[in-house]
């Protein structure tokens, strides 16, 4: 992710939720979404929502409900199991996705992790700057993306689109090396890119594409060695 994508990301995130009818305090979305600047955006279960969004705050997702876009500024933003949403974004928070959860489009946030719980299915791509993106049985259309994250690709997960590692940038104080890793049961479609020095290890009971920047470290069982 770029320093345009990132500008871009801020820009896009500051305006959808500008102008909303609830500058300050707690909102609960109702059939044409929900949005505040200073505080948190809940959906109900089982709601039917547009599109929801805060600045400083949480979003709260329940079960079983269905929004359009999903985005956050300086906040987290969770979705609980069997939601559906058009997309999710924040800058400053981490995201969660429970189980089954669908997201037509990408997963982002600059620093936050991401984490995609057993079952959850993401059509574009997930991404990030800054933090640990986990795939528990999860998959993913659109490939990975991070800059000094790690990435764990655990079992059962599929992931298309491969896995790209960035350049780290001005906007990326990360020294350490990143970690990725590919576990059992899992495959990775397309390249595994990597821009700058990596540890990747990939179980042997893993499937990946090839390999671009760094050299595979296998390893049996569940889990690489610490």
């Amino acid at each position: 992710m770029n320093r345009a994508n990132v500008f871009s990301l801020l820009l896009t995130l500051a305006v959808s939720v500008a102008g909303c009818e609830h500058p300050n305090g707690d909102v609960t979305a109702g059939s044409d979404g929900g949005k505040a600047v200073n505080g948190s955006v809940s959906v109900p279960a089982g709601q039917h929502s547009g599109a929801v969004g805060t600045v400083n705050g949480a979003v709260h997702v329940a079960e079983n409900a269905q929004v359009g876009a999903v985005s956050d500024v300086n906040g987290p933003i969770e979705l609980g199991s069997h939601v559906t949403a058009a997309s999710v974004s924040t800058v400053n928070g981490p995201v969660t996705l429970g189980e089954a959860v669908r997201v037509s489009g990408g997963v982002e946030t600059v620093n936050g992790e991401i984490t995609l719980s057993r079952g959850a299915e993401v059509g574009g791509a997930v991404k990030n700057v800054n933090g640990h993106i986990v795939l528990n049985a999860a998959r993913v259309g659109g490939g990975l993306r991070t800059v000094g994250g790690d990435i764990d690709v655990l079992a059962g997960s599929h992931v298309e689109g491969g896995i790209v590692v960035e350049r780290a940038g001005w906007f990326s104080t990360e020294l350490k090396k990143p970690r990725i890793v590919i576990g059992p049961g899992a495959s990775v479609q397309g390249t595994l890119h990597f821009e700058r020095p990596v540890q990747l290890y990939v179980s042997d009971k893993a499937s990946i594409g090839a390999v671009s920047g760094a050299t595979p470290v296998a390893f049996s069982g569940e889990q690489p060695p610490a």
